[in-house]
């Protein structure tokens, strides 16, 4: 299978030029101005931008979070996320107690067996340092599995305690691997919680209300000074509030090796919707919560400074209807996260770029570009380049995107951003060499994402 793309304006983390490019099977082999090659399929791609397919380092597919289980699996989401633009996930495999690592990592990838249609990696989530996990981090650097993700919150269910995370940084740094943390002070947030539904606060609003910035912000100082002491690398999942960044910018202002993500969420909303008192404010229900709107101008300013390396989507959807409803009485009980993997793309464009808080070559560099690096996936991802695999988006600066749970394809009975109009659109997506999503309709395989084995973590 060949394909030529002729007339692009490619946009990439480092360049930006008009060129053809030229596929053979699944790889970039030649990129140059006016090529006359033969293709088995050409696209037209003037008046468009031809970006790097996106890789979104945070998703939820098949996550089981005890009451239930997220409404995407990886037929769905991955579906979903191509029409966004993104080409490869990389998904969470939750370990059980007591739980072989490697049982984990199986039952992830049997998860997305014939379902994907996007190409897919697997974080390992540590709950449990039983006999041998060390070890076992190891076994999977060397297979490719090369981040672990860290619960700091929820305690009883997922949270490890400093000790843990202590030797998993430590030993994680020995093999390349990177930690990711979620970094917010469990015990502290669960006092809080219990004393607001002891005051007869169960709406969902109150979730909000006692998850504070400071809980954020202590925990990510904490996190940083293990790293520190284990001399290993960082990397904060969903950062949203400016107390936590500033412990992150210092900690790099140091040299220290510390990298974080933000989402798209915590960029264009904000904790006002938490002054609904009815369940509706369900939809928001997410773990950090939205934070007052005065955060929003210090994430933008960490993503042009580099202190923020990442957007990722935290795409971690439960419906309102049946899933969200388990906390009816009780806010503590309505499961946690929201839907975003399809939009990600068009809300950075339009939000950030067409608003003037980033320029258009960041933009794909936290899109696609820096995760690839820091999750060892580049420069076969995240780049476009001979060599590289050929994953792309055909994106029109000059269209327009609606955003609507009536038409998204999230297997979600809401959207956090219903009834935007969004400047730019996703005509054609290309993964590994072949279209999938093409002027609005998908025209993929389910199966047909491949599992990458990643290198060690390319840290910046």
């Amino acid at each position: 299978m060949s394909l030529l793309i002729k007339g692009a304006r490619v946009v990439t983390a480092a360049d930006d030029y008009i060129a053809d490019v030229y596929v053979a099977d699944d790889t970039v082999t030649t990129i140059g101005a006016q090529l006359d090659i033969p293709a088995d399929q050409v696209i037209d791609a003037a008046g468009c931008y031809l970006l790097p397919g996106g890789v979104d380092p945070h998703t939820h597919l098949g996550f089981d979070q005890g009451s239930t289980i997220t409404s995407d699996d990886y037929a769905t989401g991955t579906v979903a996320a191509a029409f966004g633009g993104t080409t490869t996930v990389v998904n969470f495999a939750q370990q059980r107690r007591g739980q072989h690592l490697r049982a984990a990592i199986d039952d992830g990838l049997a998860a997305a067996q014939g379902k994907a249609v996007i190409d897919y990696a697997q974080h390992i989530v540590i709950t449990d340092l039983a006999a041998g996990s060390l070890d076992q981090i190891d076994e999977l650097a060397a297979e490719g599995v090369t981040s672990i993700k860290m619960f700091m919150a929820y305690p009883g269910q997922l949270m490890v305690d400093d000790a843990t995370m202590f030797q998993v940084l430590e030993r994680a740094g020995q093999v390349g691997s990177l930690c990711c943390i979620h970094a917010e002070n469990g015990p502290v947030i669960d006092v809080l919680v219990r004393r607001a539904l002891a005051e007869g606060r169960t709406n969902p609003s109150w979730h909000g209300r006692t998850r504070p910035e400071l809980a954020e912000a202590e925990a990510t100082h904490r996190a940083i000074a293990l790293a520190e002491m284990a001399e290993s690398p960082v990397y904060f999942v969903h950062l949203s509030c400016a107390e936590a960044l500033d412990q992150v910018t210092g900690a790099r202002d140091r040299g220290r090796p510390v990298f974080a993500e933000t989402c798209p969420h915590y960029l264009f909303l904000d904790s006002s919707v938490y002054d609904d008192e009815s369940f509706d404010t369900a939809k928001y229900v997410l773990t950090p919560p939205l934070r007052p709107a005065r955060h929003q101008a210090d994430l933008w300013r960490g993503l042009r400074t580099d202190d923020l390396q990442v957007v990722s989507t935290d795409h971690c959807p439960f419906c309102l209807n049946g899933q969200k409803t388990i906390g009816a009485n009780d806010f503590s009980m309505i499961p946690n996260g929201g839907p975003g993997i399809e939009h990600r793309l068009q809300l950075l464009y339009s939000g950030g770029v067409v608003a003037g808080h980033v320029s258009l070559r960041r933009m794909v560099d936290v899109f696609a570009t820096t995760p690839a690096r820091l999750f060892g996936m580049y420069p076969r991802k995240g780049t476009i380049a001979v060599g590289s695999d050929a994953d792309f988006v055909v994106f029109d600066p000059n269209g327009s995107t609606t955003i609507s749970a009536a038409t998204h394809h999230m297997n979600v009975d809401y959207s956090l951003y219903e009834g935007w109009r969004l400047t730019g659109a996703v005509r054609t997506v290309v993964a590994a060499g072949r279209a999938i999503v093409d002027n609005g309709v998908f025209v993929g395989k389910h199966g047909a994402g491949r599992y990458i084995a990643r290198d060690a973590s390319g840290q910046p």
